[in-house]
């Protein structure tokens, strides 16, 4: 089996095969000495597993080393596998149910007035990642679906968080669905499950329900008449939280809502555990004020249903588990709580932008081995997000949280960049950078 991308182990490089410097050319000459380097191997009867090339491909997504020896065949450059399983890892053929799926989330999203396609390839950095399919949502949106069924070896899924990174970094959401309750109870990524089913009817029209992934988020406050354990395992500690419960939704109402904006996926913290969970925009946007300010329930918001009434006959009915933690309506009523009002502001601590007018001073000098113009940009984001902690409309907070996220947004952009073009590791350089905003004296 012929492959495109190679890995080189000790230059630590991927290799286009298709390109005539090999997308390095920083390095001139890098396929004369790579190729002679391999035909010198052979020459010497070194085995192909221990020479310095492997696939960079589906097989490195996957987690595989797979060792691969370069030839020439009619004047084009070719890497082949060593091993036949490998060479079988890119010819996997798709189930009926497979592609049943793909055909469901373009026709849902069509009907909702969004453009898609199937098996995109998209190029991230100096390789890429094909997207089972890609949804083109609202205001730029990219939601990219990814469909694990049971057929699916469980090699399959070693590569996960390395293709949802890649996925991230060039503005694609990941959406992965799955029929199996083993995948959907993974934490590397947002996985959403639905019961299993032959391809017949996952392809026709009736209410097919995702039963796992999406939760509603109940917020309450932490007193004597509250009905779930303080988080923090004390007895009550007279905060405000979010707790997570299951709730089921439609597919076709998921891949039309994720589109639209209107179904976002969260990172929800319990304890030292991060969950990924898909909620609706307006609990993300709760959770968000909560995160600012725990010490208050954040304001209710006026927000449809993910999902409602229909009159189409169900696909299926969602699978009957004992162990399901029921949704708040099944549970007895409670009043609502008033809502507490905020703690007055100290007089004598420094305004916000004071506080970081001197951060600047003190950050931006030549010694911290970052420009100037990231720290501005981190600062300007913390600026935003201590001024949104301290607003108390409804309006203004909307207003703010826009500003706060469009600022993180250009950091985050920023930082990606720069740890590209001076070939960093990007987390490495967020903290670093988050560390001399946050802490110049550290």
């Amino acid at each position: 089996m012929l492959a495109n991308v190679v890995w080189h182990k000790n230059f630590r490089i991927l290799l286009d095969l298709t390109r005539d410097d090999l997308d390095h050319p920083e390095f001139p000459g890098l396929w004369d000495l790579i190729y002679t380097a391999d035909r010198f191997y052979g020459r010497r009867g070194v085995p192909v597993s221990e020479r310095d090339l492997q696939c960079g491909g589906v097989c490195r997504d996957m987690g595989v080393e797979a060792p691969m020896h370069l030839r020439m065949r009619g004047g084009r450059r070719e890497a082949v596998h060593e091993r036949r399983e490998d060479e079988e890892r890119h010819s996997v053929p798709m189930s009926d149910e497979h592609k049943a799926y793909q055909e469901r989330i373009l026709r849902a999203a069509h009907e909702g007035g969004f453009g898609g396609d199937s098996e995109v390839r998209t190029r991230v950095g100096r390789t890429w990642i094909q997207t089972d399919t890609l949804v083109e949502g609202a205001d730029g949106r990219r939601i990219g679906w990814e469909v694990q069924l049971s057929t699916i070896d469980e090699r399959g899924l070693r590569g996960v968080r390395a293709r949802v990174g890649k996925a991230a970094k060039n503005g694609i959401t990941p959406a992965w669905h799955t029929d199996r309750a083993a995948y959907a109870q993974r934490n590397d990524t947002h996985w959403t499950r639905s019961d299993r089913l032959p391809a017949h009817l996952i392809a026709r029209n009736g209410d097919l329900r995702i039963v796992s992934g999406f939760r509603a988020l109940d917020f309450w406050h932490c007193d004597t008449s509250a009905l779930y354990p303080c988080p923090h395992g004390i007895r009550r500690c007279g905060k405000a939280h979010a707790t997570p419960t299951p709730r089921d939704v439609f597919f076709d109402d998921m891949v039309r809502q994720t589109a639209a904006g209107t179904i976002v996926p969260i990172q929800f913290r319990a304890g030292s555990t991060v969950h990924r969970y898909w909620v609706t925009s307006a609990d993300r946007d709760r959770l968000d004020d909560l995160d600012s300010d725990d010490t208050r329930l954040p304001p209710e918001r006026d927000t449809a249903p993910a999902t409602g009434a229909s009159r189409n006959r169900p696909t299926c009915r969602p699978a009957t588990d004992p162990l399901t933690v029921h949704a708040p309506h099944d549970l007895p009523y409670v009043p609502a709580l008033p809502t507490q009002s905020a703690a007055p502001a100290i007089e004598s601590a420094p305004p916000a932008t004071a506080q970081h007018a001197s951060r600047a001073h003190q950050v931006s000098d030549g010694t911290i081995g970052l420009p100037s113009e990231l720290i501005m940009l981190q600062q300007a984001a913390e600026d935003a997000h201590l001024k949104l902690q301290h607003l108390d409309d409804h309006h203004d907070r909307d207003l703010q949280r826009r500003v706060w996220r469009e600022a993180a947004e250009a950091v985050q952009a920023a930082v990606t960049h720069y740890a590209r073009t001076k070939r960093l590791n990007r987390h490495e350089v967020e903290a670093r950078l988050r560390q001399l905003v946050r802490n110049p004296t550290q």
